[in-house]
Parts: C-alpha cells; sequence; structure tokens
C-alpha cells in the first residue's frame, strides 16, 4: 500500500501525464507536494518505483510512465477485503486492510491502521465490529504485512504490560508460535486476547494475570486471527 505523500505523488505525475502528455519536473513535484527539497521526490519516485506503480525509461530526461493506479484515488484508502466474521464486538461489517509500513521514502510518515473495535483480555466476549474509524501509527511500530487495531477490555493481561483502555496493534496472521500473544477466535464466536502456548494437540490461551485460569482448547476450537505487535497508551 502507498504512504499518502506517494498516492499524492502518483496522481499528480499522472495527471499532468493526461494533460500535457509529459511528467511533472522535480521541481513541480516538489512544489505540489510541498516538500523542502528534492530528495524526498527522489525518495518518493524510487519507493513508488519499487511498488510497480511507476516505471522511469532509461537515457530520457523526465521519462516517467505510470504503469498503474490504486484502487481507490482516495489517499490512503485501503482495497476491501472482506475480514473473516470474527474478531471483535458489534455486528458484521467489512474491514479494509491497513496500509503496510512505509519503506523506501524516507519519509517516517503515519501509517493509517482501521480501529476494528474492542477485544477482550479477559473472559472471551463477542466478535466483530464494522470498522468505526482510523488511527495514524509510527511505521516503525508496525510489521510487514496488514494490521489492525483493537481497544482493551479486561485485565487478564496486566502482567504482560496490557491494560484496559491500550489499543493493541496487531498483524493479521492465521498462524503464530508458542509465546506469541494473539488475537484468537474460540468456536468461531468469541475472540480474546491472550498468549499461545501449545500443549500437544491442544491449544492452551494463557492469561497474564493469575487470577484467571489458562483456557485449554482442542486445535479445532481456535483460529488465530493475528498477533500482537505494538501497544499505544493514552495517560
Amino acid at each position: 500500500m502507498l504512504t499518502r505523500k506517494q498516492h499524492e505523488l502518483l496522481m499528480f505525475i499522472n495527471e499532468r501525464l493526461k494533460e500535457a502528455g509529459v511528467p511533472p519536473s522535480f521541481d513541480e513535484m516538489k512544489d505540489a507536494l510541498d516538500l523542502r527539497s528534492k530528495s524526498g521526490i527522489h525518495r518518493l519516485i524510487k519507493a513508488l518505483e519499487e511498488r510497480g506503480f511507476i516505471r522511469r525509461l532509461p537515457n530520457r530526461a523526465r521519462a516517467i510512465e505510470v504503469v498503474r493506479l490504486p484502487e481507490s484515488t482516495t489517499p490512503p484508502a485501503p482495497r476491501s477485503r472482506g475480514f473473516s466474521p470474527s474478531v471483535i464486538e458489534g455486528s458484521l461489517g467489512r474491514a479494509r486492510p491497513v496500509a503496510a509500513a512505509a519503506q523506501g521514502d524516507g519519509m517516517s510518515e503515519p501509517v493509517v491502521v482501521p480501529m476494528m473495535g474492542r477485544i477482550a483480555a479477559g473472559v472471551p466476549i463477542e466478535a466483530i465490529q464494522v470498522h468505526s474509524h482510523s488511527i495514524a501509527v509510527p511505521p516503525d511500530m508496525l510489521s510487514p504485512g496488514e494490521h489492525f487495531a483493537l481497544e482493551v477490555r479486561g485485565d487478564s493481561m496486566i502482567e504482560a504490560g496490557i491494560f484496559e483502555g491500550d489499543t493493541v496493534l496487531i498483524r493479521r496472521t492465521d498462524t503464530a508460535d508458542t509465546g506469541d500473544i494473539v488475537v484468537a477466535l474460540v468456536d468461531e464466536e468469541e475472540a480474546t486476547l491472550k498468549r499461545l502456548r501449545r500443549k500437544g494437540a491442544s491449544i492452551a490461551l494463557e492469561a497474564a494475570n493469575t487470577a484467571y485460569e489458562t483456557r485449554i482448547f482442542g486445535p479445532d476450537r481456535v483460529r488465530i486471527q493475528g498477533k500482537l505487535v505494538g501497544l499505544m497508551r493514552r495517560y
């Protein structure tokens, strides 16, 4: 996915090509994006080329070809892909995948992550909430892949430093290793945030609070929805 600046530059180049038949100069790009130097434009151009959105033609000045455009013209508008009816409390909806952490442009721009509702760090709660809003996250808090955010409810993970009201950042995955803190879907209807332990063929969901017992399930009763990669807290 593209960062906002990458998206803005791509659309600017595309519009100029349609209007004038030639791409804009680096000075024009710098002014259009309100950047202080052309070095930022060089980084954005390189990132767009690496992601396959543009192609620079060799041995020709200002020769840039737009190969493809993002599916939406509204930045940063991620594509709509169905989230399984699982994680989170509320009514069924479709979630948007999050833009992956920005790489290659050196701009350290925030990445827009969809907030998907609340997750229980305690007794599992019923799953699913339609995407309600988005939050801006520093890219160095994210790992490669798609991400979503959840608001924590409950106190079962306090010994892992996760408290009620915290926002956890989750990388979407259906696999995890023993010891990972995961979003787990139990019996296709309850979602919870717990540490994963494998005990033979069974799966244990372990709290980080001695007041809660570890729950053990057969492998067909638990589905991994994502893995914890970061946490945000408001004081």
